[in-house]
């Protein structure tokens, strides 16, 4: 069963709402730094907050990660990274004195009571094919058990304080310009805080060339599942995360069978990683090397292995779209992709990414994996498509997004006049990063 759910996390933000006033009292009073910043981030030290910490330390910014767990913190540890415990009074006062904060997933990355009147940086975690925040009733689905007319009333508070709550991002980055609009109206924010720079945290899918991608992501690849025939072809099962319900589409005994025959014919090892918010029972009931596990406490940010994969699979994650720059042949399994719909909703029609041809289970997808893994023309087909795909939600294939954001964030300081901090404060280059895109070479 899945580990979260809007509805219980909502319920513990309700229960909470005493904390927030408490903070929103001390960041009233608690004056902010000149110079300092605080990063969080969901998965650990990852994702887009890790590429931008390299390129404000580089600049001498006075910075600190706020950790959840000694993991997180050895991983720090490990770059060099100063940690503090986020839920720690120390954890408060850093976020409450900070300049900026920088978060991915939300303001529980940080010291969620203590980020009033910070420069927040919202890098958010990938391009929404599912729609996200205001433009989901999910967002703001009720605590379950509730009389239909208090569960009405707690949905319009929630949907109030997620507004407030957005209200205080100060830049949100987007891909492109397609991608722009959806991220201002799932947190309903202006043009002027939703920069068309790139996401930081497909960086590392752009710089260098491909083949030294491959080689590194392979390498990384075989330190997390243990080590693989080189010539064996690598297939990510990367399903997204179901609100609070299970995965449909995990394989019974015979779906098994059938995926791990066509693994074993075209010598290939399928690597499945659920949704860190999730769980689901991914195990063959037999034993085979043709199947391992990649999940997020072994890997927390996958996207820097995307170049290693041959083929990926999933249903309405976002790592379609990261996938699409390596370019990545994608593979869509989607059985409940009416009812997932109506539930969640799309921007868009779900077919103008996974094409009119996903698979409605693991049979119709191992047909087309055998497809792919089989048949040149296939393979380059779908190569194509990804290709297409990337050409529509990705205006930056240079490896600066990086950079970008953080001249937007320097923009967006000077514009409410604060103080320079430790790294350079001239004026950004004649290129604004809303700015028309700029192709990179793949």
């Amino acid at each position: 069963m899945a580990s979260f759910s809007f509805g219980a996390g909502n319920a513990r933000k309700l229960a909470s709402i005493p904390l927030y006033a408490a903070g929103r009292l001390a960041t009233f009073v608690i004056p902010r730094s000149r110079d300092e910043w605080v990063f969080g981030c969901a998965v650990g030290i990852a994702d887009g907050a890790l590429e931008l910490w390299n390129v404000a330390a580089e600049r001498g910014a006075s910075a600190v990660w706020l950790v959840a767990n000694e993991r997180e913190e050895a991983d720090a540890a490990a770059r060099g990274i100063r940690t503090v415990r986020k839920s720690s009074v120390r954890g408060f006062w850093r976020s409450a004195r900070a300049r900026v904060v920088v978060v991915t997933h939300g303001f529980g990355d940080v010291n969620r009571y203590a980020v009033s009147g910070a420069f927040v940086v919202q890098l958010w975690h990938g391009i929404p094919l599912k729609r996200i925040g205001l433009d989901s009733p999910e967002t703001v689905r009720p605590p379950a058990g509730l009389p239909r007319p208090v569960g009405a009333l707690v949905r319009r508070g929630l949907a109030a304080m997620y507004r407030a709550a957005a209200r205080r991002i100060d830049v949100l980055p987007a891909a492109s310009h397609l991608v722009r609009g959806r991220l201002e109206s799932a947190f309903g924010l202006p043009d002027e805080r939703v920069p068309v720079t790139g996401e930081p945290r497909v960086d590392v899918l752009s710089r260098g060339d491909a083949a030294e991608r491959r080689r590194t992501a392979r390498e990384r690849i075989d330190e997390a599942v243990g080590p693989l025939d080189d010539g064996s072809r690598l297939v990510l099962y990367a399903p997204t995360w179901r609100d609070g319900e299970p995965d449909p589409a995990i394989p019974h005994p015979g779906q098994w069978r059938t995926i791990v025959d066509a693994l074993e014919r075209h010598d290939a090892v399928l690597l499945v990683r659920s949704h860190p918010l999730g769980a689901g029972e991914y195990e063959p009931p037999f034993p085979t090397e043709r199947v391992r596990r990649l999940g997020s406490d072994v890997v927390p940010d996958v996207t820097p292995l995307l170049p290693g994969l041959d083929v990926l699979v999933t249903d309405y994650s976002s790592l379609a779209f990261d996938a699409s720059l390596v370019p990545l042949p994608t593979l869509f399994l989607a059985p409940d992709v009416e009812a997932y719909g109506r539930r969640r909703g799309f921007y868009g029609r779900f077919a103008d990414v996974a094409g009119d041809d996903w698979g409605a289970d693991w049979e119709g997808l191992v047909a087309q994996l055998d497809a792919v893994l089989g048949d040149d023309a296939v393979r380059r087909e779908r190569v194509a498509r990804a290709r297409r795909l990337s050409e529509r939600v990705h205006a930056f294939r240079d490896g600066g997004n990086t950079e970008r954001v953080y001249r937007a964030i320097e923009t967006g300081l000077a514009r409410r006049g604060a103080p320079g901090w430790g790294g350079s404060t001239s004026a950004p280059p004649s290129r604004h990063p809303t700015s028309h895109p700029t192709k990179g070479t793949r």
